[in-house]
């Protein structure tokens, strides 16, 4: 599998693809889109929006996991976290993607085992991780692979909720062939 981790941010996003499964993966690419502060908000939105487009043409993820908003303190922060990551998640769902969401904390839980692990505990772990040389750089990069970690880590789990256990599938089509007639209680 393929995964495209996305770290939205209205000035740097942060993306990296992963390929692997939950006991192997390996890094295939990592960068960010930088959408300079100077530039108009809507610029800086179709800079964000084209730069993911060329991500997806050029490394073909299968899904896209992507950081949850969070509380911030700041309301105007908040709104414009939240049109960045509109505009990703348009992206990946325009290119068919099956897209999940993470929150900070399961993210960091999964990837350094802390919930509350700090920038550069995530970027060492993500280095040790996907076995590199030297930490991902910047850490919009290093947060946008730990999603995707992250992402593998519970894609078998998610599978697994989806499916409906050949136990039960077995007992609904027997029931279905063979209705009984209940009996209400009294």
């Amino acid at each position: 599998m393929r995964v495209l981790g996305i770290d939205p941010g209205s000035e740097t996003t942060g993306w990296g693809v992963v390929e692997g499964d939950a006991r192997r993966y390996g890094l295939v690419n990592y960068g960010v889109v930088r959408a300079p502060a100077r530039e108009r908000f809507a610029a800086r939105l179709l800079k964000i929006s084209d730069g993911i487009e060329d991500v997806l043409r050029k490394y073909a993820p299968d899904v896209c996991a992507i950081e949850e908003a969070f509380y911030a303190v700041n309301v105007k922060t908040a709104l414009k976290l939240g049109q960045v990551r509109g505009v990703a998640l348009l992206a990946a769902e325009r290119a068919g993607l099956e897209i999940h969401e993470y929150s900070p904390r399961l993210i960091k839980q999964t990837v350094v085992g802390y919930g509350a692990a700090e920038k550069h505990q995530v970027q060492e772990m993500v280095r040790v991780l996907l076995a590199l040389k030297r930490v991902p750089e910047p850490h919009d990069a290093a947060d946008a692979l730990a999603i995707a970690i992250c992402h593998l880590h519970h894609a078998k789990f998610a599978q697994l909720t989806k499916e409906t256990p050949p136990a039960r599938a077995k007992l609904e089509s027997l029931l279905a062939e063979n209705p009984r007639r209940r009996v209400p209680r009294s």
